[in-house]
């Protein structure tokens, strides 16, 4: 008889195969067969590590957040602290939006998705609260810095929703009525 294989990693890749799924598919084509099929684990191991898909979904999002915010923290700690913000957010977002377009999208896929699954609220919650913490360093006011996190927000979903062309100079100029 075979002793079960070591496999510390399988547990990341599973996480790792969810969000390739919903990068691909949606969160409607998530499913233990399917990510178990793209991690390339038999099915068991996904609802081993996982027991529902709303507990896949939130190890996603989590992993997906804390990508994010790494992001975020390197461009809050690399932005010059005499630079107005209303010209760094614009750049962020033209940043964003030229960059990968299908990771942009996974992102807010995944944190839309709280609302309707409770379970990933919590997560979707505290990455606003952790923006609103970076944003308050450069503003010194937590409501200017949640206005801003919403502008950023909406911007941006307006642009993928839309298909129409980002405009750096509107996006600055709405940041800066913002920002005062």
């Amino acid at each position: 008889m075979m002793g079960r294989r070591y496999d510390p990693e399988r547990r990341q890749r599973i996480i790792d195969a969810a969000i390739a799924v919903v990068g691909e598919r949606g969160i409607g084509g998530l499913s233990h067969r399917a990510v178990a099929a793209e991690a390339d684990v038999p099915l068991g191991s996904t609802t081993y590590h996982f027991a529902t898909l709303d507990d896949l979904l939130v190890a996603a999002l989590d992993q997906v957040n804390a990508e994010w915010l790494a992001d975020m923290e390197r461009w809050e700690r690399d932005a010059p602290p005499d630079a107005p913000l209303a010209d760094g957010m614009a750049g962020l977002m033209e940043m964003l939006l030229t960059g990968d377009r299908k990771r942009l999208e996974l992102e807010y896929e995944l944190y839309l998705a709280a609302l309707r699954r409770t379970s990933v609220r919590p997560l979707a919650a505290a990455f606003l609260d952790r923006m609103t913490e970076l944003l308050v360093r450069r503003t010194g006011d937590v409501d200017v810095a949640r206005a801003i996190n919403a502008l950023f927000d909406g911007m941006l979903l307006q642009v993928l929703l839309t298909g129409r062309e980002f405009d750096r100079e509107e996006a600055r100029a709405a940041f800066a009525r913002v920002t005062g």
